[in-house]
């Protein structure tokens, strides 16, 4: 049988506190998430709802399928950045007449929409997902362009985003655009290079300079409307494909056109029928210990996101400190690894090197779940060439071609991070619980390092050392450390897709999975060279 078990004791002290660290980390991620959904603030809510206006998520919320799922993507954007939190656009992956789409929306209670560093991030990593997964890319748009005070930083790398409209289109990836109010200057090219443009009557404004600029430029006189007005799009220019009456009924319009794509996936279809996992995804919450340090099984995870709580183990005698199996998730068919005691030993790269060969073989998705501390360090590791084996696991991740999705539910540390296919090795989807950390090491081994040196260089100077100095600057930087390891700020800087509840796991992982298999499933059939 290979129908996990369970050993976790919900009535005993450590899941009680554990769970307890969750729900309090939790909380606090709702704050943060509050400001996004703030957008710019009531005063600026209450003015675009003054004009008859649809807030982006309201916009959103029509243009789905009733009742039907919006995996948000990136939602704290720009945290503790000077820029608001959710950078003024909003993401995500959501089913439109049927077909998963990736869809974003300016919010305009935001400096009228316009683009900041963050925006122009967060907005290529959904034109990426959009075309790495082949899905539908729905632009609801209402923008003022680029925030001019930052254009030093949006205009060189913002010409990407025009780039990747017709890269999208060139790979038969239909584009809507959705044209609400605004669009000007560079985001007039927005609609001008997608497949399907809609604009809204009397308030979709799309032009490359306004009046007052063509004052400036040509000394000419204009108005909004007849330089760049919707009717003027639909009936004179051609820009506009269809012209609706109001903001519901261009979303009723991008619906329609949706449908009429015939959107058909390519890649490989779900089992038609699978069991839930046999235990209750509530009790995500009380696995990971409060204390990284104290280690924890992601068999527990597994059983709680996998079908049926089936999970084939691969080599579980071998490397055991790695789990490896395979399991399917919503019907899809995938590889596991997840680190069960937090270090990576040369067993344990040997053993995902070829479990990753194998899936790439039978050309199955790779799940990764992320707790841990990075490759063993020490004499006889070293010796024993963690360094080539670390190097074995960091190829086969880095050459492998099959989709691969990234939670990182405790510490994803150093190199070992990147063995578990971290940000750089361009994972199809990552997201974070709230008990993750991230960083090149722990903050109290940072800290030692760094003092260690320090020692050692007064004392090649024959200096005397400062002890008191020693353990304020340990302090310091132990702190700064421990605030860039923590998932909102990482999150923040876009280094993950979002910072998930934990009971909320399977379902974002399904969303993925049949987002990933819109395009084929393929394998690598060649690598590297590998260090034996």
């Amino acid at each position: 049988m290979t129908v996990l078990s369970t050993r976790l004791d919900t009535g005993g002290s450590a899941y009680t506190a554990n769970r307890a660290a969750m729900l309090e980390k939790l909380a606090a991620l709702d704050v943060e998430h509050a400001k996004a959904l703030a957008g710019g603030g009531p005063k600026y809510v209450e003015r675009h709802r003054s004009r008859g206006k649809l807030l982006a998520r309201e916009r959103i919320e029509l243009l789905i399928d009733p009742d039907s799922a919006f995996l948000e993507l990136s939602p704290l954007a720009a945290w503790g950045s000077d820029y608001p939190v959710g950078a003024s656009l909003v993401t995500g992956i959501g089913t439109i007449e049927g077909t998963e789409c990736v869809i974003t929306a300016n919010d305009p209670t935001v400096r009228g929409g316009s683009s900041n560093p963050w925006t122009l991030r967060k907005a290529l990593r959904a034109n990426e997902i959009a075309l790495r997964n082949r899905l539908p890319l729905v632009n609801l748009v209402e923008s003022g362009g680029a925030d001019l005070p930052s254009q030093k930083e949006i205009f060189i790398p913002g010409g990407a985003l025009f780039r990747d409209l017709t890269r999208l289109s060139a790979a038969g990836i239909p584009t809507v655009a959705v044209v609400f109010g605004n669009s000007t200057a560079g985001g007039a090219y927005v609609p001008g290079m997608s497949d399907h443009v809609i604009m809204v009557r009397e308030r979709a404004k799309v032009f490359l300079g306004g009046p007052p600029l063509v004052k400036m430029a040509t000394g000419e006189e204009a108005d909004d409307e007849s330089l760049g007005g919707a009717e003027m799009h639909a009936r004179t220019s051609g820009l506009a494909d269809h012209l609706a009456v109001d903001e519901p009924d261009a979303l009723r319009l991008a619906r329609r056109v949706v449908h009429r794509l015939h959107w058909r996936k390519s890649g490989p279809e779900p089992m038609p029928w699978y069991e839930p996992p046999k235990y209750e995804e509530d009790e995500l919450l009380g696995i990971v210990p409060g204390e990284l340090k104290a280690p924890f099984d992601p068999r527990e995870v597994i059983a709680r996101i996998a079908d049926g709580s089936d999970f084939d183990e691969f080599k579980p005698l071998y490397g055991s400190s790695l789990a490896t199996g395979w399991a399917t998730v919503h019907g899809y068919p995938v590889g596991i690894l997840a680190n069960a005691q937090g270090v990576l030993f040369s067993q344990e790269s040997q053993k995902a090197a070829q479990f990753i060969q194998l899936a790439n073989q039978r050309d199955r998705p790779l799940l990764f779940l992320h707790n841990t501390t990075g490759y063993m360090v020490g004499r006889d590791y070293e010796q024993g060439g963690i360094i080539k084996h670390g190097a074995m696991m960091i190829n086969a991740v880095s050459n492998s071609t099959v989709p691969h999705i990234s939670v990182l539910m405790g510490a994803s540390y150093g190199a070992g991070h990147y063995g578990m296919c971290g940000r750089a090795y361009d994972p199809r989807f990552l997201f974070a619980w709230p008990s993750a950390k991230s960083a090149v090491m722990g903050p109290q081994q940072l800290a030692g390092v760094l003092s260690i040196v320090a020692r050692q260089s007064a004392a090649a100077k024959g200096q005397p050392y400062d002890e008191d100095a020693d353990a304020a600057i340990r302090a310091m930087v132990e702190q700064q450390i421990e605030a860039e390891s923590l998932p909102a700020f990482l999150s923040g800087r876009l280094y993950d897709d979002g910072v998930i509840d934990p009971r909320d796991t399977r379902t974002v992982l399904g969303i993925c999975l049949s987002a990933i298999h819109s395009g084929p499933v393929e394998g690598a059939r060649g690598y590297g060279v590998f260090r034996m």
